[in-house]
């Protein structure tokens, strides 16, 4: 009896196979390589159309790629191409209700719509006989979209788009893609956000926004439509023309060149989730661009280091070591760049660095001595299995229409995916073995992602009624210091303090813009800032360049009463510092081209003195300087009244003082 139902069950699945072989249109080359047979057309409004026929089902795809997605967004504005990808299936000026409605009424399925970094595209599949209703349908929302986006309409998919990300954010491992993205590509890359952007760009997003993406990008010469499936060219040109071809082209749109962005240095984040059962470790590098080989041939290493149950990674470290429960390899090829990434999650309780080391010493063999050629007949037979699979289908998610569709927005022609199915069937172990080293043996980032810990609360003990009294301030405690008169009458001050091997100088003098008065008012700051401008025998770049060598650095400058020249050095570097100091002190230059050169930036700042008045806390200083106050405590005409302008320019403040001054500014001083 069981044999028998085993005979009967083997004659009806050869008997299945062979119906579909024999009912499948595509074409297979004398180098193995599968056609999909395609017509394409260029309507005088700009939109691509890709015709395929397949008559072996009464049903017809229909699939539209806008050549738009996140990587078309601004920082500040992210979030776009997917919200607006929403607000897509919501009605149309002729049709304002939801989508789903008349597609599903009509048998569509595979209905659907997807958004990524490169592109954003809607498809259904739907009988032949419901193929007017759809076109009719897909050419509403291309051409009579904008009246019916209002403001409600955009709150609720914001709100929609918003749950969407916190559901995601939400599951365990959420947001490794954010991290890996940030982590690979420079501030700046299109692709270094998120599709579906941040909560605070999407609730930022006004009906404007929103309008001027749709004018922006959905224009029909920036679509490309693919209709596959049981008709002829010639009836879906005249169908297409006969509903698309009244729609604008819409502006031109700037394409963007490749950018790949080479790392050669490895960099590590570490991530807490709460939501991650066990720890998980990601390496990941930037890669090709889709349509190059290497992109190709990655695709393929992918395959040699994890996919099926005896690749290297997770034979090694799955069955054999058992230290992961799970390893897996992506390869992924977009427009600008790529992203090739191993992720390997941990036995509960794992250890992550076990697991990295398993994954470099079979990425280092990799690299050392290339796949086997045992290994390249297996990874060749699985692509080229995934794609046949793939196009036995005539929808969306990788079938005949999905197929035409990316090679023409993102390769150029609808045919380039036969050049990928070329060089991968013709590939050689060196040709996986040289992509591999070019690109995955240096500038990974490595990304570790663990459980968040069990934190664990104790029983509070504080009496919370009552605010605890703060109690007097603790006296300060200052460090000693001697004094001594030097034989020309300085007065020395040695204040001690041996945490930090460092040395602070400070000569003040009694005189400041105070005594600017018959000599010309900015006298005294302009001649601080000349200090070390030459001193000695060293002009200002010497000077400059032997503070440097030194580790020290030196500042100057004046205030109503005092002038300060100061210098801050190491200590082991005290003697030559404190002999260039001397220098600067006692026998500076003044020289006149130095001179000349300062003397326009000082008049600048002069200039912008009445301007910086706006901002209030200048404007205040300036009313203050000139108060009642000041003009009956020391009379008309006095330094300290202010009467006359000092053009003193910012003070340069000793390095020492400007902690306190900073504090002194928080406190609104």
């Amino acid at each position: 009896m069981v044999e028998s139902l085993f005979r009967c069950a083997g004659r009806h699945a050869v008997l299945a196979a062979f119906t579909l072989a024999a009912l499948a249109p595509a074409a297979l080359a004398q180098n193995g390589v599968i056609d999909i047979p395609y017509k394409k057309f260029v309507l005088p409004n700009g939109l691509t159309l890709i015709v395929h026929e397949d008559r072996k089902a009464p049903i017809v795809a229909v699939n539209v790629w806008y050549h738009v997605g996140s990587k078309n967004e601004k920082p500040g504005r992210t979030g776009f191409a997917h919200l607006f990808e929403h607000l897509m299936f919501n009605g149309t000026e002729h049709y304002n209700d939801d989508y789903f409605k008349v597609l599903e009424r009509i048998g569509a399925t595979n209905l659907n719509g997807t958004t990524n970094t490169d592109r954003t595209n809607y498809f259904q599949n739907v009988p032949t006989s419901a193929l007017d209703s759809v076109l009719w349908m897909e050419s509403d929302r291309m051409g009579h979209l904008l009246g019916v986006i209002d403001q409600a309409r955009l709150d609720e998919q914001r709100g929609v788009v918003q749950n969407e990300k916190r559901q995601g954010d939400n599951q365990p491992y959420g947001r490794f893609r954010y991290a890996l993205f940030e982590g690979l590509f420079p501030t700046g890359h299109p692709y270094a956000w998120s599709t579906i952007g941040s909560m605070e760009d999407l609730s930022a997003a006004s009906l404007e926004d929103v309008r001027e993406w749709f004018k922006s990008y959905y224009g029909a010469a920036n679509a490309v439509l693919v209709v596959a499936g049981d008709i002829d060219a010639e009836t879906a040109r005249t169908k297409v023309e006969q509903y698309f071809g009244h729609i604008p082209a819409g502006p031109a749109v700037t394409r963007m060149e490749a950018w790949v962005p080479r790392r050669s240095v490895e960099s590590r984040m570490r991530m807490e989730d709460e939501k991650a059962p066990q720890a998980r470790f990601v390496k990941a590098w930037v890669t090709p661009q889709a349509g190059t080989a290497d992109a190709d041939y990655l695709d393929m290493v992918a395959s040699v280091l994890a996919s099926g149950k005896t690749s290297r990674l997770y034979k090694r470290l799955v069955y054999d070591e058992q230290i992961a429960t799970d390893v897996s390899v992506f390869a992924m090829s977009m427009e600008l760049a790529g992203v090739s990434a191993i992720l390997a999650d941990a036995r509960p309780g794992g250890d992550l660095a076990r697991i990295e080391k398993a994954v470099n010493e079979e990425l280092a063999r990799l690299l050392a001595d290339g796949p086997t050629a045992e290994e390249l007949e297996r990874v060749v037979a699985q692509r080229r299995a995934a794609f046949v699979r793939g196009v036995e289908r005539i929808g969306g998610f990788g079938g005949k229409s999905d197929v035409l569709a990316r090679s023409e927005v993102l390769l150029g022609s609808p045919d380039a995916h036969k050049v990928t199915q070329q060089r991968q069937l013709a590939a050689t172990t060196a040709d996986l073995k040289g992509a591999a080293t070019r690109w995955l043996s240096d500038g990974a980032f490595v990304l570790e992602i663990v459980p968040y810990p069990k934190y664990q609360t104790s029983t509070s003990t504080v009496d919370r009624t009552t605010l605890p009294e703060a109690g007097g301030p603790p006296a300060p405690v200052f460090p000693g210091f001697t004094r001594t008169t030097l034989r020309n009458g300085l007065n020395v001050i040695v204040a001690e303090r041996h945490a930090v091997p460092q040395v602070t100088l400070s000569l003040i003098v009694d005189a400041g813009f105070a005594a600017d008065k018959g000599v010309g008012a900015g006298t005294a700051g302009f001649a601080l800032d000349m200090m070390d401008e030459g001193a000695g025998t060293r002009n200002a770049l010497q000077i400059s360049d032997e503070l440097a060598r030194l580790g020290a650095s030196l500042s100057s400058g004046s205030s109503l009463d005092i002038s300060t020249v100061s210098l801050s050095t190491l200590k082991s570097s005290l003697d030559p510092a404190l002999a260039l100091y001397a220098d600067i002190v006692l026998a500076p230059t003044f020289p006149a081209d130095e001179l000349e050169r300062l003397r326009p930036r000082r008049l600048a700042q002069i200039t912008r003195e009445p301007y910086r008045r706006g901002v209030p806390a200048h404007a205040a200083a300036h009313v203050r300087r000139r108060t009642c106050l000041r003009r009956s405590v020391h009379g008309d005409g006095h330094p300290r009244h202010g009467g006359v302008a000092h053009p003193r320019g910012p003070r340069r403040v000793p390095p020492h003082l400007v902690q306190a001054e900073q504090r002194h500014a928080d406190r609104g001083g």
